[in-house]
């Protein structure tokens, strides 16, 4: 008789048990990888070679076996959107990404996205999908700077991190973030700051928002300016985007540049001034000119940090300028072409750029 009740208490305790892990299993987060190519899905010669290698020849579902522990912190599905190095990243592309993020978005069993992408442009990347996602679920875009041969290679950590805090409700609401070197970056404001080392991405004024650790998010600060459901863009209906063109500013530069620009076609113009965004002598006739023509104009600064004060280098009430806040050059490029799907009034326009 105590035989079978051991028996009966050791099966019950089983099952409860077994009960126990299935629930948990079942807790888990589904988050969808779209992998686009990059550096994280780039292979070398040797596994010493961390330049010179070739970006985008590792699909989606091989980056997911390389990290098997992924499959204990989220439900993990892949799809590969498209297999490019992202200096090649376009509008198309980033329609086409956007698009597919806020259709698996839409779906309840979907709980957040993270997108494999070349560091290049991944900032860009990350800022458009910022003013155009409608959705507060995660999404958290993650790269490396060593291709996944290197001797200790950052992509399979990165994309562990990357997973965990795409499932985390601790990030619902926060925006686009981008998951790098175990730290938490706000899409509006993050850079690439360095060529090559794996610490590259950096807020360097306004700081990170986070840090990944053990396995968790930390977050320290708040996003402030507007994003994802609180835009205005809608990107649904959308096959092109504005043709808007960024021209540098240098000693000793002309007009040759805006000029030519504007002949090719820009609806808008950056202007990446040096300084508080100046416009040198050679230059500006170009840029009224331009602005004549209907070319909205944004000044911005190519200096990397600070605001681009307005009326401050330049009379931008009498230009009909716009400033870019503290947005960079290709950043503001971004800002400025969703907003000309919507309006070209000026006024309006650098509401947009003080909003997002």
């Amino acid at each position: 008789m105590l035989f079978q009740k051991s028996k009966h208490t050791l099966f019950v305790f089983l099952f409860a048990l077994a009960g126990a892990v299935q629930a948990q299993a079942v807790k888990l987060p589904n988050v969808t990888i779209l992998a686009t190519g990059g550096t994280i899905a780039g292979t070398g010669a040797t596994s010493t070679t961390t330049v010179g290698y070739t970006a985008a020849t590792v699909g989606v579902q091989a980056l997911i076996q390389a990290v098997p522990e992924i499959t204990k912190v989220a439900n993990v599905s892949g799809e590969q959107v498209f297999q490019i190095a992202s200096e090649n990243m376009s509008n198309e592309h980033w329609l086409t990404l956007a698009k597919r993020v806020n259709v698996l978005l839409s779906q309840p069993n979907v709980d957040g996205i993270v997108i494999t992408h070349g560091t290049d442009t991944l900032e860009e990347t990350a800022y458009f999908l910022n003013l155009v996602v409608k959705s507060r679920k995660p999404v958290v875009v993650v790269g490396s700077m060593r291709p996944s041969t290197a001797l200790s290679a950052d992509g399979p950590i990165n994309l562990y991190n990357a997973v965990q805090l795409a499932g985390s409700q601790a990030a619902v609401g926060r925006g686009v973030l981008v998951a790098m070197n175990d730290q938490i970056h706000a899409a509006r404001d993050v850079t690439k700051s360095n060529t090559t080392t794996a610490d590259t991405f950096r807020t360097a004024e306004l700081g990170m928002v986070g840090y990944l650790q053990g396995g968790k998010p930390f977050f320290y600060r708040d996003v402030t300016r507007k994003h994802t459901v609180e835009t205005e863009f809608d990107v649904s209906k959308l096959d092109v985007l504005p043709q808007v063109d960024v021209a540098y500013a240098y000693a000793n530069v002309g007009d040759v540049a805006v000029k030519a620009l504007v002949a090719a076609g820009a609806k808008g113009l950056v202007h990446a001034g040096v300084g508080n965004g100046s416009l040198p002598a050679k230059t500006k006739p170009a840029l009224v000119a331009a602005r004549e023509k209907g070319v909205v104009i944004v000044r911005s600064a190519r200096v990397g940090q600070g605001i681009v004060a307005r009326n401050g280098e330049a009379n931008d009430d009498q230009l009909d300028f716009v400033v870019s806040d503290t947005l960079s050059p290709q950043k503001a490029r971004i800002l400025l072409m969703l907003a000309l799907t919507k309006t070209s009034d000026t006024k309006d326009i650098q509401r947009m750029f003080y909003t997002y």
